[in-house]
């Protein structure tokens, strides 16, 4: 009902298998959803991009109904790294060598990673309401900790936070994408119904704990080992104006030391869900930098 005329798929990636639905014709399109949602995230817009493009809408590895791989000691099995593999391999065996690609929130985090690991199958990038990983972390105030704590309490050591979100895993979901969102913002009921689905599942919960203590340490390995490394292919950065991205920093500034291409970027009318929050702006947006 979310992606009419959009066919669903699973597909092995490199180390997990991913859930994903694929649909309209043209030049092929990734998009990547954010923390703690599904690919469910990009229903108010994909279907119009597929008139366009090949429009293919992935779970993370660890979200949604895509696979949870074991955990290891150096959390690398979320590490953005592999997770970015995943999308490689899925877009490879799809057909696609080379593609668009857009990612909101930690999907954004892994759309970067990917662009830096994989330069040649990127033909242009998009990334919505982030600034890089390693900006963040390194410049971090009492706005910014008080803003995205979550950073800070999922990265604590198994399974202090898997323990208190289990407790209620709805009433948080519903808390921080509460907080994130602007005033008086509904989530479609359907999709929300697909989150707290999705979320709810303990195995969900402790992998998404994981995507965040890899955010906190072999994620910023690698990007201090790829400090020299930059991104090739055109970027756009979109944030939403109500959010804390926005009030804490010169967002696209944030990027301008980050790629070696062409950069443009700015402000959309919403809350850190661009694309449920400000569905035309967003796509119009998405639409204008891909398709020229």
């Amino acid at each position: 009902m979310l992606f009419p005329g959009f066919e669903q798929k699973r597909i092995a990636g490199e180390g997990a298998e991913i859930n994903l639905r694929i649909g309209g014709k043209g030049p092929s399109l990734l998009l990547l959803h954010g923390y703690p949602q599904t690919h469910a995230m990009w229903h108010r817009i994909a279907p119009r991009l597929a008139e366009d493009f090949t429009v293919i809408c992935a779970d993370l590895r660890g979200y949604g109904d895509s696979s949870k791989p074991a955990t290891l000691p150096d959390h690398a099995s979320y590490a953005k790294r592999a997770t970015a593999a995943d999308m490689v391999a899925v877009m490879q065996a799809l057909g696609f060598a080379r593609f668009c690609l857009a990612g909101h929130d930690r999907g954004g985090r892994v759309a970067h990673r990917l662009a830096l690991d994989h330069p040649q199958a990127v033909e242009k990038l998009a990334v919505l309401d982030i600034i890089p990983t390693r900006t963040l972390f390194e410049t971090v105030n009492q706005q910014v900790a008080t803003g995205y704590y979550h950073w800070f309490f999922l990265a604590q050591p198994y399974d202090m936070p898997e323990r208190l979100i289990g407790a209620d895993p709805e009433y948080y979901l519903r808390r921080k994408t509460g907080q994130w969102s602007g005033a008086g913002f509904q989530f479609d009921p359907q999709a929300w119904a697909e989150y707290v689905r999705c979320f709810s599942r303990p195995e969900t919960i402790h992998a998404s704990c994981e995507d965040y203590r890899a955010a906190a340490g072999i994620d910023l390995e690698h990007d201090r080992a790829d400090d020299a490394k930059r991104i090739e292919c055109p970027l756009l950065v979109l944030w939403g104006e109500k959010g804390l991205m926005h009030k804490a920093y010169d967002v696209l500034a944030t990027w301008k030391d980050k790629t070696r291409a062409a950069l443009q970027g700015h402000a959309v009318p919403s809350g850190h869900f661009l694309p449920e929050e400000a569905p035309e702006e967003t796509y119009q947006a998405l639409r204008r930098f891909f398709i020229s």
